[in-house]
């Protein structure tokens, strides 16, 4: 069946034959194998692997961002709300997975600025290229948490007044655990939205408050510009991060980060200082 419709979380997993499986119906333990390409026709085989590491959930093409897309967000940074998405990318040797370590780098211990940022994430399926809001979804893979960890010096004063520095350090893009696909969202501009820091929650939103929707998204990014199978869009954190607060907060060695969203899951991350 085309992966459209199927309804699954998809995740990728290294088994104790050191192989590398894609699979679904995880239990904690073992998933079955999936055989195919996850981008168009693909089978469930039957065949249950034990899952040793859960790895991201797919390889990403290419990782852009949405920054200041949620109305209360841009609201507490003291922003007008943007006319149009504003656009950045992360580096691919960002992505990190479910349980990896977040890792501070040597350069933002001494001063701490070290931030979270939980966001929706979406997966691109197949070519998209000047697609229409109202078609955009039929693009999409699925959809996972994600993180956009941010280096704030760097962000605002290290990066030559682009973003893209401060966003790009190792591990600074988790994602995952899996992928729950299209058919599964009802409305991705519907979904509860938490970041939860050492138990305590500090971000809790509902991705309805985006200024721009995750079909309009698809549909800008894709405007005379080709998104590839595998490009994964962060569509925008809520309010409610670590540099806003009174006193900021930032991560430090010892943190565990939880990033929640409704009818999808919980991706959690390890903070340690890079070695």
């Amino acid at each position: 069946l085309p992966i459209w419709e199927i309804n699954m979380q998809i995740i990728r997993f290294e088994s104790d034959d050191n192989k590398i499986y894609q699979g679904c119906d995880f239990d904690n333990e073992s998933a079955s194998v999936l055989e195919g390409d996850i981008y168009t026709y693909f089978s469930n085989t039957g065949t249950r692997k034990s899952v040793k590491k859960i790895l991201t959930p797919v390889s990403p093409s290419v990782i852009f961002c949405i920054g200041l897309n949620y109305k209360l967000h841009a609201k507490e940074t003291g922003l007008k709300l943007p006319e149009y998405p504003v656009v950045f990318m992360k580096n691919l040797g960002a992505a990190t997975g479910h349980l990896d370590d977040i890792r501070i780098p040597l350069s933002c211990i001494e001063i701490p600025e070290v931030d979270y940022e939980a966001e929706l994430a979406v997966v691109i399926k197949k070519k998209a290229k000047n697609v229409s809001s109202e078609n955009a979804l039929d693009y999409v893979l699925g959809y996972t948490c994600a993180n956009d960890i941010s280096a704030r010096r760097w962000q605002k004063h290290g990066g030559g007044k682009q973003w893209v520095k401060g966003k790009s350090f190792d591990t600074f893009c988790p994602f995952g655990p899996g992928i729950v696909t299209r058919d599964e969202i009802e409305d991705p501009n519907n979904l509860d939205i938490e970041c939860v820091l050492n138990g305590n929650s500090m971000q809790k939103s509902n991705t309805s408050d985006m200024i721009f929707s995750v079909a309009r998204i698809i549909s800008y990014l894709s405007e005379s510009a080709t998104l590839l199978p595998g490009t994964i869009i962060l569509t925008g954190t809520p309010s409610g991060v670590g540099f806003t607060r009174k006193p900021p907060v930032y991560l430090t060695s010892g943190d565990v980060l939880e990033t929640k969203i409704e009818k999808i899951g919980m991706l959690k991350n390890p903070v340690v200082f890079e070695e």
